[in-house]
């Protein structure tokens, strides 16, 4: 909005300096009508770049939870994997889901199940860095990018989360839950990019963010298999699970 007024302000204040004569405040009709279309053009063209921004940022968001969703992250993740080459840095990849959600759909309603995914999401972006991409590629399954994070960091930042999600009281339907009702299991993946994996260069960064969400994907069964409500590190970048582009819900 301020664009397009600061535009139509511009172009008044132009009319003006072409007549001399406004200087005095004297207006014929004809000239207030002008002045009058210069404000609607630049409040319907503000309008028109508002509406633009909202459906790019709809087109990029997942709705339930106001992350990124599975397009949007894979292009900010083929950024950040591209980065890292040029810069030799690492990146941290964590894909997580929730524990037991299915029981809590059997015995609570399919609402309650939508809104622990929600609250896991909202967790998830009080939590992570703003370095952070976080995106909801399935019915509770998540995948963090952390851009030029070591794995001790990302260690701590992941077992953050897990006990932020631990410790939330929810409200899930319309009804409070206590502490402990949600919990997540989560695989993480560190790899570096640094002249040791000069070769990984000769990869597509497709190729490479496929083969840290195989690692990362690989290490959140294995947390579950482990208990459930825990992190896993995997030292890693191969398995045989699934690759970004063929996310879905477990």
């Amino acid at each position: 909005m301020t664009g397009g007024l600061g535009a139509a302000a511009t172009a008044i204040l132009l009319y003006h300096f072409a007549n001399p004569r406004f200087l005095t405040l004297r207006y014929a009709e004809g000239d207030l009508l002008q002045i009058a279309v210069f404000l609607a053009v630049g409040i319907v063209a503000a309008r028109l770049a508002e509406d633009t921004r909202r459906v790019r940022r709809l087109a990029m968001t997942d709705d339930l939870t106001g992350l990124h969703n599975l397009r949007s992250f894979e292009l900010e993740l083929n950024r950040i994997v591209r980065e890292a080459l040029v810069r030799r840095q690492p990146v941290a990849l964590m894909v997580l889901d929730v524990d037991r959600l299915k029981v809590l759909n059997d015995e609570h309603g399919h609402l309650a199940g939508a809104e622990a995914v929600r609250t896991v999401g909202r967790l998830i972006a009080e939590c992570m860095p703003p370095a952070a991409i976080a995106c909801r590629y399935g019915g509770d399954e998540f995948v963090i990018a952390l851009p030029n994070f070591s794995a001790s960091t990302a260690s701590v930042l992941a077992d953050t989360l897990r006990g932020a999600v631990h410790a939330d009281a929810p409200e899930l339907a319309g009804q409070p839950f206590p502490q402990g009702t949600l919990s997540i299991s989560i695989g993480l993946v560190v790899r570096e990019f640094n002249d040791r994996l000069i070769d990984m260069s000769r990869q597509s960064t497709d190729e490479l963010g496929e083969a840290l969400f195989r690692a990362a994907d690989e290490a959140l069964y294995v947390a579950k298999r482990a208990g459930r409500n825990r992190v896993h590190a995997s030292g890693g970048a191969s398995g045989p699970r699934r690759a970004p582009s063929q996310f879905s819900a477990s």
